[in-house]
This record gives structure tokens, C-alpha cells and sequence, in this order.
């Protein structure tokens, strides 16, 4: 990642004096005759700020503003005194100057924070390398869909972080950009919040400790950090953005879950070690280096109707049991608020990868070691939708040596037809006794119809692993490819007046492509069996070859654009391949000559054959013994 380096080191002085000087005048109470005078002072200061600056309040690297607080002004003893029966020792935070909501900004040449002083938690989260569908800067957090909330007793009062007041100290370490933000009971007595962002990093540092708090805080009672998030839309199709926004955590040394991505939810998880607030292609993540004892994880799915609900997919919670050790806090932690990103995750070497929806046992080992890699190193030099195309192909003649085993074997089925067609006129009256000859006429010939189905069952994990790893691939989030404006969205030829149950408000051309290349295929391996009688127990294949393409042309309207190209160019490929083979490769003429050799060979049936071809027996002789 490109880094970008800033010089803030007269600032840095320009704060710390700024601080002496500060802690100078608390120290020093002026009279009440001063006080007026600096309170003139201070409003002629702030209303010639407010114009030069239009009120501007954050504390960033390259400008530092303080706000005296109007909630206890020095020498109001009876708000003073009021606060302190409310907050005890905590009491002096409210009295600093730092007792604002100002903010401070920390960031670096991808994220940026803003971290306010009441609470002392991010209210502003911007990935600025990203956009929304509609061209909106993408904020994780923005205008109060979140908190973090410490929750603890001191001095027989029940309190809350959130409603408190920190006290930021910005700093540099190297390139490093350090925050400490400090609830004081003294100015020795403490808990601080310490945010460290590194250069071109979307994972930051997070600490909590405390010091100087020896019976102030009751350690003997519970302490809970509360961390809640609505996660914003940032998608085309909230519905589709919502069906992948899912809380995912790590637990017990390495197990992962997940809560629902539908109704309300909530797990009780024991020694926590991260969660994920996934929000599709972006991630609100909290990792410990201390396990959390206890985590009580909830999340609500708050899109109820697309056309009502656009603002919000899900409401997420993670209420997490602290156990402080002797007398103190001492919680070593991150933050992540970035793209969902494989790539991204798998450098972290914390198993955030099992964050990501790339499907469970071969599925995702498929994605993780064969797709992802070989669809990256694409992507590195053509664009995403032939990308795409190549992989489609790379993948279809890397299984064309089984597909070549499907269709041998159908061919042979084919070939076996009118025998079987005989057998069938010749035993009208006995079902029976048709399947057990047909079976002793397939096994002879060295052609079953399980041997057609093995090859199609072994392409199976590959296809599910493609079906899974589209919409989770990060590289095609607004990459587009002909008609296509984002190849991680659906695409639109024409849009409805009116919204079609299932279907959308929308057409989606690649769908209705994808769709017809299966017909079209079904046809041909479907097709030359369409006349055979339908056998009892077994699906209506007349049925199926209707039913999958309408699937396609219904469900995958609002799908991803990129999916339903994959599945267009890959079926065409196998179209293509039939053909070949069929044309090219495979002589009807040959096979039937080699079956009739076979047949006249003396034939060893297997344990399965010969157990099935006495159970026919046994069954026949049953049905004989009953007609006398």
C-alpha cells in the first residue's frame, strides 16, 4: 500500500505546551473579577474563531482547538458540587477543559477517525479509497450508529464511559499516529483509551488500562464493554447487501460462528477472542489479546421491507465480561473497520478469513488455495469481467475430463436403448423383473446409470465453491464489464414500474443468458432420454429441465452480475465441449461394437451386484409364490 508521511512536529510542541499552559491556569483559580474578564475574552476569542472557521471543533494533527466547558465553569462550586454527588471521583473529568464534545481526528492514506471527547469512542469511521453505489463517501460509522460504553462501579455509583468526558492527548511515534484518551478522577488516576494507527493499515491498536483507581473502582463487581453498530447500506440491493451482513466471532481457542443474517439473534460464547460486524464488503471488527471471559452477541435484521428500510441492514451488539487484574484494567486490543477482503484478512495471520462466507469443509478449501489465488493473480492484469471469463475457463477444461466420463457414460445409455426398450415391451406386466434385467444388461455391457452420475457429483464442490465465493469477492465490488455497472451487484437492461414478488424492480440481462444456456444444455443431456418411460421414485426430468432455468431467470435478478456471467460463460463452454466430444471425439458406432464384445465376456459381478441381483430373487420367487 502506498504510504503517506506528514510532518506535524511543531504541533505536537505546540500541544504539549498547550497542555502545560492549561494545567497551569486550572491550578492557579483566577478571582471572579478575572474570571468575567476572561470570560469576555474568551467569547470575543470564539466568535472571531466561529468566523474565520465556521465553528469548526476538531483536533486534528495540523491544527489543535480548545473549548472551555460550559457545563461546570470554574468557581460554579453548586454545579461542582452537584456533579460530584452524581459522579463521585470521576467528577473532576466534567471539570477539565477537555469536558466537550469536541472530536479529534486520527488518520492515516486510507482511514479516517474521529474520536470523541464525551465517551472517548469513534463516532466517525471514513475508508477513503471507497464509495458507495450512489457515490457517497463509504462511513462505517457516522452520525451515532455507534458506541463503545464501559460499564463499571465506583464509590457505589453505577457508570457509564459513554457519558463521560476524556481528556485526548495526540502524539506521534514514529510514523505511528497515537491517541490517548484519559477518564480522570486526578490527574494520577485514570482509565485510558489508546488508539495507535499505522500507515496505509486498516487495523489499528485499542488499549484499555487504568491506574491510580485503588477504591475508586470496585473491582468486585462486574465490568462490561458494550459495543453496538447499525450497519449502513452501502449497496445497490439492500436485500442482496443484507443476505451476506452477518456477526461472525472466534471463540475457545479457535472455534468460529456465526449469529443468523435474518430475525433477531443473540449467543452467549465463552473466552471470545475477535467478532466481525460484517456488513457485506466491509467490516467492523474488535480482536483481543486477552480473551473475553464472556461475550453476550446479538444482531436484529432491520430490513423488513427493501422499498421501506434503506438505511440500515442489521443492528449488531457485543456486551464483553472484563476481569481486571489487580485492581486494574489491562486489555491489549484492534480494531479493524475495512473491506472484507481475503487477501487483506490472511495478513493478519488471526484467522479473520473464517469472517468471510467462502463456504465450509472442501468448499472452502477449494476457495481459499485454488480460486481466490488464481483470480487475484487475473485480476493483476486484466480487467474483473474478463477476469472472470478466463477463470471460467481455466476451471471448465480443468473438469473436462470428467465431464468426457458423463457423457461416455450417457452415450453408452443411449446405445443400450432398444435393449432396454425390449426388455421393457417383454416384461409389460412385471416391473420387477424389467429392473432386474435391465440392471444384468447394463452390468454386462460395463454401463450403469451411476456411472453418468459420479462424474457430475465430483464436479459438485467446484461448483458450489464458485457459487459461494462471487458475492464475497472483494475485487469485483464496482468493477464493470459491458452493460454491467458493478459486477457485484445486478445488472439492468430495464426498470419496472413496479416490483415483481421474487423478482425485483428491475431486468438483469446476464440472468436471463445464464438461463437460457442451461435450457439449452438440459436439452441435450436431458433430451435423449425424454422418451423413456418414467421410472417409479424418480424425478419428472420434463420438470426439472423447465423448473432450473426458471430458477436462474427468477432468483439470480438480484444476484450478482458477476455470478450469473460466470454461469452464462460456463454452461456455453460446456455446451461447446458436448458438442466436441459428441462430434469429434466419441463414435456411437464404436461403442456399441465394444459393448457386444463385452458382453460376450464372461462378467464377475461385484459383493453390491451380487447381493442386489439375490435380492431380486428372492424378491421375484416371493411374487411367484403369491400368485398360487
Amino acid at each position: 500500500m502506498e504510504k503517506k508521511k506528514f510532518d506535524f512536529n511543531s504541533l505536537i510542541g505546540f500541544l504539549l505546551i498547550g497542555g502545560i499552559l492549561i494545567w497551569m491556569l486550572y491550578l492557579n483559580k483566577p478571582t471572579e473579577e478575572e474570571l468575567q474578564a476572561e470570560k469576555a475574552k474568551t467569547e470575543a476569542a470564539a466568535k472571531e474563531k466561529a468566523e474565520a472557521e465556521k465553528s469548526k471543533q476538531d483536533i486534528t494533527l495540523s491544527e489543535a482547538t480548545t473549548e472551555i466547558s460550559d457545563a461546570v465553569m470554574p468557581g460554579d462550586s453548586l454545579a461542582l458540587e452537584q456533579l460530584k454527588n452524581k459522579l463521585g471521583s470521576f467528577a473532576y473529568s466534567g471539570t477539565l477543559p477537555s469536558a466537550t464534545e469536541g472530536t479529534t481526528v486520527l488518520e492515516n492514506d486510507v482511514l479516517m477517525l474521529k474520536i470523541s471527547n464525551k465517551g472517548g469512542y469513534i463516532t466517525e469511521a471514513l475508508l477513503k479509497n471507497f464509495h458507495q453505489y450512489d457515490s457517497v463517501p463509504v462511513y462505517l460509522i457516522k452520525d451515532g450508529n455507534a458506541s463503545l460504553d464501559l460499564q463499571f462501579s465506583a464509590e457505589n455509583r453505577s457508570l457509564n464511559s459513554k457519558d463521560l468526558y476524556f481528556q485526548p492527548t495526540l502524539s506521534k511515534n514514529g510514523e505511528d499516529h497515537v491517541l490517548s484518551m484519559k477518564l480522570k478522577t486526578s490527574e494520577n488516576g485514570f482509565i485510558e483509551y489508546k488508539y495507535t494507527l499505522h500507515p496505509g493499515e486498516y487495523m489499528l491498536d485499542f488499549s484499555i488500562n487504568s491506574q491510580g483507581l485503588d477504591g475508586i473502582i470496585n473491582t468486585s463487581q462486574p465490568m462490561y464493554l458494550d459495543w453496538k453498530l447499525k450497519g449502513y447500506r452501502h449497496a445497490k440491493s439492500i436485500s442482496y447487501e443484507n443476505r451476506y451482513s452477518r456477526l461472525t466471532y472466534e471463540y475457545e481457542d479457535e472455534k468460529h460462528s456465526k449469529l443468523s443474517p435474518s430475525g433477531e439473534d443473540d449467543e452467549l460464547e465463552k473466552d471470545v477472542t475477535w467478532m466481525n460486524f460484517r456488513q457485506h464488503f466491509f467490516s467492523s471488527m474488535l480482536l483481543t489479546d486477552t480473551p473475553f471471559k464472556e461475550v453476550k452477541l446479538t444482531s436484529v435484521d432491520l430490513v423488513k421491507d427493501e422499498e421501506v428500510d434503506t438505511t440500515f441492514t442489521k443492528q449488531y451488539g457485543a456486551k464483553m465480561l472484563l476481569e481486571p487484574k489487580g485492581g486494574a484494567l489491562a486489555y491489549n486490543m484492534n480494531m479493524y473497520y475495512g473491506p472484507s477482503d481475503y487477501q487483506i484478512f490472511k495478513t493478519y495471520d488471526r484467522n479473520l478469513d473464517e469472517a468471510m462466507p467462502l463456504g465450509w469443509g472442501i468448499f472452502g478449501v477449494i476457495n481459499k488455495y485454488i480460486i481466490i489465488p488464481l483470480f487475484a493473480f487475473l485480476t493483476d492484469f486484466l480487467p474483473a469481467g474478463i477476469a472472470i471469463i478466463v477463470l471460467t475457463i481455466l476451471i471448465k477444461l480443468l473438469l473436462s475430463p470428467v465431464q468426457y466420463k458423463q457423457y461416455l457414460a450417457q452415450a453408452k445409455m443411449k446405445v443400450l436403448k432398444p435393449e432396454m426398450d425390449e426388455i421393457k415391451e417383454k416384461y409389460k406386466d412385471n416391473k420387477l423383473k424389467i429392473q432386474q434385467e435391465t440392471m444384468k444388461l447394463q452390468n454386462s455391457a460395463g454401463a450403469s446409470p451411476l456411472k453418468g452420475c459420479l462424474p457430475a457429483l465430483l464436479q459438485i464442490p467446484v461448483f458450489y465453491a464458485l457459487f459461494t465465493f462471487f458475492p464475497s469477492a472483494f475485487d469485483l465490488r464496482q468493477k464493470s464489464f459491458l452493460w454491467a455497472d458493478d459486477l457485484s451487484s445486478y445488472d439492468t437492461i430495464a426498470q419496472l414500474p413496479f416490483r415483481i414478488p421474487f423478482y425485483g424492480d428491475h431486468v438483469s440481462l446476464f440472468p436471463i443468458l445464464a438461463s437460457i444456456a442451461i435450457f439449452v444444455y438440459m436439452m441435450m443431456t436431458m433430451g435423449q432420454n425424454m422418451q423413456q418411460q418414467q421410472q417409479p421414485g424418480m424425478p419428472n426430468m420434463k420438470f426439472l429441465m423447465y423448473l432450473s432455468p426458471l430458477f436462474m431467470l427468477v432468483f439470480f435478478n438480484n444476484y450478482a452480475s458477476g455470478l450469473s456471467l460466470y454461469y452464462f460463460i460456463s454452461n456455453l463452454i460446456t455446451i461447446g465441449i458436448m458438442l466436441v466430444i459428441k462430434n469429434f471425439i466419441i463414435d456411437e458406432d464404436k461403442i456399441h461394437a465394444k459393448i457386444q464384445v463385452k458382453k460376450a465376456q464372461p462378467k464377475k459381478q461385484n459383493k453390491f451386484q451380487r447381493k442386489m441381483s439375490e435380492m431380486m430373487d428372492q424378491a421375484e420367487q416371493q411374487k411367484k409364490g403369491g400368485k398360487r
